[in-house]
């Protein structure tokens, strides 16, 4: 997630640099032939164009409010786990007596946030995270997820016996909340929880279950691919098509221009239709780049930076005093 006033706008035309030199390409073929080669033919009326650029406006404004809101719903999800975090922390510290027990509820917590957390950076064909845009600009930044094993951050947290038992499932995070639900289970059943609090907790429990499934919703469910090309579509037509609009159009201004460039308004054609094009395809490119919430791209939800800072708050609920430092931005990018 960025964090700072604005991406710059070099850091953006070098994002989008790769769509500018072939829009470059397709705004100049046109006014060549029209202007040097003389095949006058090639015009297609300015209506048609402006017709096919309005739907395209449609489409892209379209896709562009699902993705985001994509976005939206995994920082309210996310939101909701932090504040279930802290919950389930306070119930742990408050209605238990036994010390061990505490720890062992706290740290396996800090596990399946880790889990939770990997599972959610894990790549899948349809993200774009490492596309070549995207990986050039991960120069920026790093992801956590990306850096260090998952049994590694695990071993800070769990048994050596807990993690065997994980260590051949796939999903790890489910089966750590089926651990706190068992743990929490025998401490009743030795009736060191009273029938009000053991609710509560397993209140806690399911709705962590549930937030969880929330987030894998998110992570398996695509954009939906039928509307996702129907969108590249309509932008790779327009912008094709946008150059061979505005040749006539430009052609006319030379008959009330005078001077210099007199003669030579159809030029103006590769400027006009490239900016014009580079709208269009940039808001596709932003609109692709917050599809998936928890990829690990500069537009994602912090989950790494949640994560550590409902870390830190529990581990203070606990009165430890070596606490693990907070993820801060890297050069306004949090992850």
């Amino acid at each position: 997630m960025h964090i700072g006033k604005s991406y710059k706008f070099s850091d953006f035309l070098i994002w989008t640099r790769r769509k500018i030199y072939i829009l470059l390409i397709l705004g100049t073929l046109p006014v060549v032939l029209y202007q040097v080669l003389g095949v006058k033919w090639l015009v297609v009326p300015w209506t048609v164009v402006s017709l096919l650029g309005t739907a395209t406006a449609f489409i892209v404004g379209f896709k562009n409010t699902q993705t985001y809101n994509r976005t939206w719903h995994g920082h309210e999800i996310w939101s909701n786990i932090d504040s279930s975090s802290r919950a389930w922390g306070i119930m742990c510290r408050d209605y238990l007596q036994d010390t061990t027990k505490i720890q062992t509820l706290f740290h396996r917590h800090f596990a399946w946030l880790t889990a939770l957390r990997y599972l959610l950076r894990e790549e899948r064909v349809w993200e774009v995270a490492d596309n070549r845009p995207n990986t050039e600009y991960q120069r920026y930044y790093s992801i956590p997820e990306r850096q260090t094993p998952l049994e590694d951050e695990l071993s800070k947290y769990l048994s050596a016996e807990e993690r065997i038992y994980i260590s051949g499932i796939r999903n790890k995070a489910s089966q750590l909340l089926a651990l706190q639900n068992k743990t929490v289970k025998e401490i009743y059943d030795g009736q060191a929880l009273i029938p009000l609090q053991f609710q509560e907790m397993q209140r806690t429990l399911n709705t962590l279950y549930s937030l969880q499934g929330q987030c894998e919703a998110i992570k398996e469910t695509p954009y939906p691919r039928q509307y996702s090309i129907i969108h590249t579509l309509f932008v790779r037509i327009f912008c094709v098509l946008l150059p061979f609009g505005m040749l006539q159009e430009f052609d006319k201004l030379n008959n009330i221009v005078t001077g210099v460039m007199k003669g030579h308004m159809i030029w103006l054609v590769i400027p006009f239709s490239l900016l014009t094009s580079w709208m269009y395809t940039s808001l596709e490119q932003v609109g692709e780049s917050t599809e998936n919430p928890f990829e690990g791209s500069p537009n994602d939800v912090p989950i790494s930076q949640i994560c550590r800072n409902i870390e830190i708050d529990l581990r203070e609920m606990l009165g430890d005093k070596e606490l693990p430092p907070p993820i801060k931005a890297q050069n306004d990018i949090l992850i």
